[in-house]
């Protein structure tokens, strides 16, 4: 694994404290508040800690209350609500200076048969000759001021190539459908956990700015206020983290403030692995126009 990609596996570990409470480090991505796909990984994995390994995540609902500390560790209390004879149920609250800034419900279930059925993988093209993201920065590196460079070149844990190519300096309206590739930037261990806790980290990479789109803004516009609200993730089967996954995201709607996404995220064999939803605020400022 990448030093980065090391420190996240082992952030998202998390140390025990207590029976039903836990605390992960933080990493500092270069945002302006902490990343929420950490949040949510690190939720997810408190809950996991306290189910027995027979019982695995099919769902997760949580709520961004208040911006994260990245400099700052986030303390995760778990509320086992109940163990059923199938399903378990817990409610995790995330918190940082004695406030809580995410708060989210977790459901596990024992491994059933049943129908199934999947809708197909969109037909794009493959991740092996797309540039990545630190290559596309390039063609930017004359036009963006250097402290934004430098806050975006910073290594992460996971690499992306996008399908749909945008400009965040000069955007024009498209529609609100994207497609991109992501796998984690090295080998996992095998632990099926951790897989998905990677996946989850991943799936606010990208997803609520699909919404502006059509609006031939970016997150990038100065005079835009973005934030994640809520997020949702239902996982339909295992999945490797470590090997290219097909993230296809759309915004049915944005009104009031806010912006819907939507994603799906499919393997390479074409398997629907997760499904994922998302309202971010989208707030016009025209102060800072």
């Amino acid at each position: 694994m990448t030093e980065t990609l090391d420190t996240l596996v082992s952030l998202l570990s998390l140390e025990r404290i207590e029976e039903n409470l836990f605390r992960g480090n933080s990493q500092d991505l270069g945002f302006p508040q902490l990343f929420g796909g950490q949040v949510i990984g690190q939720a997810l994995s408190a809950a996991s800690q306290t189910v027995v390994p027979e019982r695995h995540v099919h769902s997760i609902h949580g709520y961004f209350l208040r911006p994260g500390d990245a400099h700052l560790p986030v303390v995760y209390d778990v509320d086992r609500v109940r163990d059923g004879g199938s399903f378990s149920t817990r409610r995790v609250s995330a918190v940082q200076k004695g406030k809580t800034i995410f708060t989210c419900s977790a459901s596990f279930q024992i491994d059933e048969t049943g129908y199934e059925h999947q809708l197909p993988m969109p037909d794009v093209e493959g991740p092996e000759n797309l540039p990545s993201e630190s290559a596309l920065l390039d063609r930017l590196e004359s036009i963006v001021p250097q402290r934004v460079v430098e806050k975006l070149r910073r290594p992460k844990p996971i690499e992306i190539r996008p399908v749909t190519l945008l400009d965040p300096v000069n955007p024009q309206p498209i529609e609100p459908i994207r497609h991109l590739w992501f796998r984690a930037a090295g080998t996992l261990p095998d632990n099926p956990a951790v897989h998905k806790y990677l996946m989850a980290y991943a799936s606010d990479f990208n997803f609520v700015s699909t919404a502006l789109q059509p609006h031939g803004v970016t997150f990038w516009s100065k005079f835009i206020q973005l934030a994640s609200l809520d997020h949702a993730i239902w996982f339909h089967r295992e999945v490797r983290a470590d090997d290219w996954l097909l993230y296809s995201m759309d915004s049915p709607w944005a009104g009031n403030a806010r912006g819907f996404a939507r994603g799906s995220i499919f393997n390479r064999a074409g398997e629907l692995v997760a499904s994922v939803a998302q309202e971010g605020l989208i707030r016009v400022r025209e102060d800072l126009r």
